[in-house]
């Protein structure tokens, strides 16, 4: 088949031609909103349901110009709806195109990735241990273990050679690779021949990369919070309506009216946009700082991590890992030397080549590959046209892994080891002199920053025609060769960022499967940590749950550490009532990162597995990045608790001049074409000003908020209703005051409206940390100022607005008065917001 033997896949117009023939490699998913469903939605909302019935009661009562009026605001508020869904559509859109799994192809004989929706027939996909498949393709080299247990519900992986080669109990081994199923092991090249609706796993009609959003705990909470609200406001307005036509002498359908209006003003229906947006933008612009946010609901948990349990290579790292020395017996080689490799070293890289892939998916061993092919061409020691005959993995019993070469002799075979020195140490059963001898080394090596592998040799005789391998490698025969040592210098940034967290209250944990020396003087060069204690994986294993919490409160290091113990340390932490952020970026990190209330992958090392357990990606699998995706979340979070805040504080003056009024038989002061003039700039003071507060200076000088804290409890709430009711009583003081001064009811309506107006400009001043005038600046402030005053500009100077608004012409007298209320209900803000700063210090 094309492009199978000479390996330099499609051309750029190639892949661009069969894009557009078979279509983008997409399964059948939840698709985006239409238009008419969020018009549905929007005529299913308890505030547009008002408006036609408030609408209806003003023709019924003779009132066209009002009803019209006011059922024109029907399409204003569909249209803010569908810029709102429309915004948060694009931002959940865009995440969920970052967030799909990516493939690494080769296009004009380059090695490229891209995004697996660009797949196309024809594509010649490189696949490593812990990629996901894209599309369905053919193995045309190498050799791969693939889990189909999605296709075929068996958990044990498959095994995979170029034309079903492999016979494994007289069974043909298939060479198809299936969309959606998971590289366990082996590297491979595939040739894919069908994408999108066309593979196996479309044709079964299911979908894996559902666009289905889960809820997150404040929305889930919101949705308790409006249900009990509303049984609130439909009490509140059933109470106006009986004293209005029982008691105030207003007919059934004037009393109707002001039961609606109460309603429409008691309503917070703005709870459920806030969350929506904030989180979907929030997300987004999490982005920007290098980290993907695959589940918008971890952008809440972000802010609340009270312990960041992260890998070193990488994170805390350049992993630009390189072998820095070699030693044999006791002498130490720098292996910066530009000159000749001597030649006393050359069975040791050799033989460390031959333990390693040939085309490696770790740092570490792509390190070994290229110093070998490096310093050791032109010379015997190279061996690319080997290939192993059979492998032992790296495990938890044996941290080391063997390759088994066959050579011109068929019934003897080469061994090839290396690991860590203890393990190879282990496998060579040295006497306890050379162990210690050898033990003294890698401290050396180690305390210098090194990470440490050991390496050994063997030979193995097999007897008959077909080899059978031992069950393990303690039944070799090693020799043991050297020490390699790798150097990986700690990241520039990330002392400071430490720093960061250690001030936010944020403890960090160093999980790394190197030696505990090499974690100990990384720990120390990047301000991790100065204490000398460190835990290594033995001893978690040994220890029970109280006595690993014991040593974790007297250490910041866990060395030695493989992957399945993270699970037990993220949930011993947890247990202690820890929010925990994790690292991780291999198969057998999924458990921990899917367990950790932040799950957090690598983008550039991770595998496809990680990445899918994980909340959050690191696009560059940077420590200060993670600091900065906390900093945002915290952000986030405190721009609902502000905006949540507001929207509670403002419906209290507007519920007290629509309820109060006719409690005391005043003229009515709100009806419902008010409440939607005031709706048109409440929405947007919550979905847009307060969603782009910047961060507060102290953010990151705070202990972490309690996970389970909400913008809805009762000290947010009550500082709100608080701030509301003091506005509220400003206001109908003032209104009290004028009637008993005579004015024209006209005139305080219109003075109290611009009061009430301006006054929610002023609560939002009120509730946010930034100023349209000095750093950090939020420059909405000053559009929705300017929003304020163009409405009450078209109100004043046009007559068909007063008249339904049943306002009276602007003149100096009402500019005066409420020129005057601004100044008394920002006095009470001021004096309110230090007494409040004051109390919570």
């Amino acid at each position: 088949m094309e492009n199978e033997s000479n390996h330099i896949g499609l051309t750029d117009d190639e892949a661009l031609s069969r894009l557009l023939q078979h279509g983008p490699n997409l399964l059948p998913g939840t698709q985006p909103k239409s238009f008419f469903s969020i018009i549905l939605d929007v005529i299913k909302e308890p505030m547009f349901l008002m408006l036609l019935v408030a609408g209806s009661i003003y023709l019924a009562l003779g009132d066209r110009a009002e009803a019209l009026f006011l059922l024109s605001f029907v399409f204003v508020v569909i249209g803010i709806t569908l810029a709102q869904e429309h915004k948060t559509q694009r931002a959940l859109e865009s995440l969920r195109d970052l967030s799909a799994p990516r493939a690494l192809v080769i296009r004009n004989g380059i090695e490229i990735r891209i995004a697996g929706r660009d797949v196309v027939p024809g594509d010649l996909l490189v696949l490593h241990e812990g990629d996901r498949i894209s599309a369905d393709a053919r193995l045309v080299n190498g050799q791969l273990s693939v889990d189909e247990s999605l296709m075929s519900g068996e958990a044990v992986p498959v095994d995979k050679l170029p034309n079903g080669s492999l016979k494994t109990q007289g069974t043909d081994t298939s060479d198809s690779l299936f969309a959606s199923t998971v590289v366990t092991k082996g590297v491979g090249l595939a040739l894919v021949h069908a994408t999108g609706i066309n593979t196996a796993i479309g044709h079964i009609g299911q979908s894996l990369s559902s666009t289905q959003e889960v809820s997150s705990g404040l929305q889930q909470s919101s949705r308790t919070l409006i249900r009990n609200l509303s049984i609130l406001a439909i009490g509140f307005a059933l109470a106006l309506i009986l004293i209005n036509w029982l008691f105030n002498d207003r007919n059934f359908l004037e009393s109707l009216l002001s039961g609606i209006t109460l309603a429409m003003a008691t309503l917070p229906e703005e709870i459920p946009v806030i969350l929506t947006v904030f989180l979907a933008l929030g997300a987004w612009h999490i982005t920007k700082i290098k980290v993907l946010t695959r589940r918008v609901s971890a952008v809440e948990a972000l802010g609340a991590i009270t312990i960041l349990a992260v890998d070193k290579t990488g994170t805390l790292t350049q992993n630009r890992m390189q072998i820095a020395e070699l030693s044999i017996d006791d002498i130490f080689f720098n292996a910066d030397f530009e000159g000749e490799l001597p030649e006393t070293y050359h069975q040791l890289v050799e033989f460390a080549m031959l333990a390693t892939p040939s085309d490696p998916f770790d740092p570490m061993e792509k390190a070994i590959q290229s110093f070998g092919h490096t310093r050791l061409t032109g010379t015997e020691h190279i061996h690319d046209d080997f290939y192993p005959e059979f492998q032992y993995d790296l495990s938890p019993d044996i941290m080391a892994m063997t390759q088994i070469f066959s050579q011109i002799n068929p019934s003897l075979h080469l061994l090839a080891t290396k690991g860590s020195p203890e393990a190879v140490v282990d496998l060579c059963h040295l006497s306890e002199l050379q162990r210690y001898e050898i033990q003294t080394r890698v401290e050396t090596m180690a305390a210098r920053g090194l990470r440490v592998l050991g390496v050994a040799r063997g030979e193995y005789q097999i007897s008959g025609s077909e080899p059978i391998w031992p069950k393990s490698q303690h039944d070799f025969d090693f020799t043991f060769l050297g020490l390699i040592g790798f150097m990986d210098p700690p990241r520039i940034e990330v002392p400071d960022a430490i720093a960061e967290c250690r001030n936010a209250g944020i403890r960090i944990l160093m999980l790394t499967g190197d030696h505990p020396a090499t974690a100990r003087t990384i720990a120390q060069q990047v301000g991790l940590s100065e204490r000398p204690n460190v835990i290594t994986g033995d001893e978690i294993s040994r220890l029970d749950d109280e006595s690993l919490i014991a040593r974790l409160h007297e250490t910041d290091i866990c060395a030695r550490m493989m992957p399945e113990q993270k699970l037990r340390l993220v949930e011993i932490l947890q247990r202690q009532g820890n929010v925990v952020g994790m690292t991780g970026d291999g198969v057998n990190d999924a458990p921990a990162l899917k367990a950790a209330d932040v799950g957090i992958a690598m983008g550039e090392r991770g595998t496809d597995v990680a990445r899918e357990a994980a909340a959050i990606v690191l696009l560059d699998d940077s420590f200060t990045s993670i600091v900065a995706a906390i900093r945002q979340g915290r952000n986030i979070y405190d721009n609902i608790a502000k905006a949540t805040r507001f929207v509670f504080a403002v419906h209290i003056p507007i519920i007290a001049l629509t309820l109060i009024p006719a409690l005391f038989q005043w003229p009515a002061m709100l009806q419902p074409v008010h409440i939607v003039l005031l709706q048109l700039l409440i929405d947007p003071a919550c979905a847009i000003v307060f969603e782009a507060e910047t961060a507060a200076a102290n953010i990151m000088h705070r202990p972490p908020r309690d996970i389970k804290s909400t913008p809805f409890s009762a000290n947010n709430i009550g500082f709100a209703l608080v701030q509301g009711t003091g506005f509220a009583l400003i206001l109908l003081l003032a209104y009290h005051m004028l009637l008993q001064m005579g004015w024209l009811i006209n005139t305080i309506h219109i003075t109290l409206f611009s009061a009430l107006v301006f006054g929610l400009f002023l609560l939002v001043l009120a509730n946010s940390d930034n100023s349209p005038f000095r750093e950090p600046r939020n420059p909405w402030l000053l559009y929705m100022f300017g929003s304020v005053t163009l409405l009450l500009i078209s109100v004043y100077m046009t007559p068909f607005l007063r008249r339904m608004l049943a306002f009276e012409a602007i003149s100096l007298p009402p500019i005066l008065a409420a020129g005057f209320i601004l100044l008394i209900i920002e006095i009470w803000f001021i004096a309110l917001n230090r007494l409040h700063t004051y109390v919570t210090k």
